[in-house]
């Protein structure tokens, strides 16, 4: 962090009177303040880091009040970083003076996936590790722990005691070994006995003498998986208006409840059918033919469905949780029990990859319900973009992960008649988007507007800068804390209603003092006679005064 990004992140912060998810403010007028160790550790779990910065006041309206001992809040920081967490951080301070008083940052970098969490060690690692929550620091719970803990999960071979292989359906099995022995006609692992082979795919194991399903396979082939995991389903709730607490004009909460079982790809397709029957449809007529569009995508919803499943964590701290499926009338949201697992984060999702749940992805692949390439998220915004809607937006929250689609068409006639306003700036149709984008949301990243435009990180920054400079938008935040928020008002120009003739007459008065015949002839380009009737007209509502006589009579404003 250079000076000047130090003073703006300063600037930022007190522009908007509030801390950020990535900034934490501390006066550390009196000394060191007490239990650092939260920030470093919830700042060094997040993604991307963050910032310590001291010197500035909450209480006081985030006002600059300077540090007490700028060298031994250095010192101080670095012990504690150095050498009371695990794993040790090595945090960048950048000291500037400012207003005559001094303001210290502290920069605290994320540390890699393999390592997480970073916790306090006298603590220890089941109280002394944080999470950032908004603004705010949180410890993290057991289930969080566990997430960074686990390495590979293996939830999905474990054997379900309970059930027998007379619990698999032997039409799926017997179609999906048959699919696999035509695609695979030299796979020796396919040959031999049915138990044989469905133990080389993890469908079953041996649990003493008995064969057993595993869980992946229940999920799959399953008659009915929910006898022995009741909440592996998926649930659909429909809403009224926009939030949760809107009721219907009948007073009841939900316009509609659901809930869908049974092996995977049933599920799948269950549940696919029943929201998009329920969505809104346009009609587009096509010469003689009519063709209803969904609000949302077939294509994006389906794979959102699928990868909630393939994705989601099986474990016994979740096993408990389900698939929830909310359509607001704004929104769609799927969120799924578990956050990000392994190297993925929201912001490189779309080219990182990295399986939860590995036997349980392979039977899917084979099923061709999923592809395991990393191309779900990528289909998505396809699917998204083509229908002229904003891709769908993620939200990791470590216990669960949340991704959102959007149902308003970001180039609408009201967008548009928006955008014309600025048709004077030298702007692209990536900017344009990207404006439309903003009049809807609070902020953009650099990640968002590359997924909005399909673009890369240096383009994003170029259009985004370029936007900066012809003042429609203003940047939050420096370095890798950036983000972008709408200075032109969302609101659509005010059109200037046609005037009247006795309105340009009462604007010519205002401007030029006064207003005689003649002049009203050629302003209004009508006759003498028509000029006179006006003109008394608006003498006798009271709105101009006569003066003067004849050949010199004028109308004026009355005092």
């Amino acid at each position: 962090m250079t000076l000047e990004e130090l003073r703006q992140l300063v600037t930022g912060v007190q522009r908007r009177c509030s801390e950020l998810d990535n900034v934490e403010v501390k006066a550390a007028r009196g000394g060191t303040p007490k239990r650092l160790y939260e920030a470093l550790s919830a700042f060094a779990n997040r993604t991307g880091g963050g910032v310590l910065l001291f010197g500035l006041d909450e209480e006081k309206d985030f006002s600059i009040v300077g540090v007490g001992n700028a060298q031994r809040l250095q010192e101080e920081v670095t012990h504690l970083a150095s050498a009371e967490m695990e794993p040790a951080l090595r945090p960048q301070f950048v000291v500037d003076e400012i207003d005559g008083e001094t303001v210290v940052a502290v920069e605290i970098e994320e540390i890699a996936a393999n390592q997480k969490p970073c916790f306090y060690k006298p603590a220890g690692l089941a109280s002394g590790a944080y999470i950032r929550s908004g603004n705010t620091n949180r410890q993290m719970s057991e289930y969080e722990v566990f997430g960074y803990m686990s390495g590979q999960p293996k939830q999905d071979e474990e054997l379900v005691t309970e059930a027998t292989l007379n619990d698999l359906d032997s039409v799926l099995l017997d179609k999906y070994v048959s699919q696999l022995r035509s695609s695979r006609p030299h796979a020796g692992y396919l040959d031999g006995s049915q138990e044989n082979v469905l133990m080389r795919l993890h469908i079953c194991g041996r649990d003493g003498e008995a064969c057993k399903p595993t869980l992946a396979g229940l999920l799959m082939f399953g008659k009915y998986p929910q006898e022995f995991f009741p909440q592996l389903m998926i649930t659909f709730l429909q809403y009224y208006g926009t939030t949760e607490e809107e009721r219907t004009p009948r007073g009841e909460r939900f316009v509609d409840n659901q809930r869908f079982e049974g092996p995977i790809p049933e599920l799948i397709d269950r549940t696919e059918v029943y929201v998009m029957a329920t969505m809104r449809k346009a009609a587009l007529i096509e010469g003689t033919f009519r063709r209803d569009i969904p609000e949302y995508p077939r294509e994006a919803l389906r794979e959102a469905i699928a990868n909630a499943i393939a994705h989601r964590d099986y474990s016994s701290y979740v096993r408990g949780s389900y698939i929830q499926i909310r359509m607001f009338a704004d929104r769609l949201e799927v969120q799924s029990p578990g956050g990000l697992f392994g190297n993925v984060t929201v912001e490189n999702l779309e080219e990182e990859h990295s399986t939860r749940n590995v036997r349980l992805m392979r039977m899917m692949e084979d099923m061709h319900i999923v592809e395991n390439r990393g191309s779900g998220i990528k289909t998505m915004l396809q699917a998204m973009r083509a229908a002229n809607l904003e891709p769908p937006r993620f939200q990791d929250r470590r216990s669960s992960f949340w991704l959102t689609f959007r149902n308003h068409t970001l180039m609408n006639p009201g967008a548009i008649a928006w955008l014309n306003q600025f048709a004077n700036l030298p702007l692209n149709d990536r900017q344009r988007l990207a404006l439309v984008y903003l009049r809807q949301h609070e902020q953009i990243t650099n990640s968002e507007y590359r997924r909005l435009n399909h673009v890369d990180a240096m383009i994003a920054g170029q259009e985004l800068r370029g936007l900066v400079e012809v003042r429609l938008i203003e940047q939050q935040g420096v370095g890798r804390w950036t983000s972008y928020q709408l200075k032109a008002s969302p609101e659509l120009p005010e059109e200037r209603r046609p005037q009247t003739k006795e309105e340009k007459i009462l604007e010519y008065v205002r401007q030029h003092g006064s207003i005689n015949n003649s002049q009203c002839c050629d302003l209004l380009r009508v006759e003498s006679t028509r000029a006179w009737y006006l003109l008394k007209k608006l003498e006798a509502c009271g709105v101009l005064k006569r003066q003067g006589e004849k050949g010199w009579t004028r109308y004026v404003l009355p005092l």
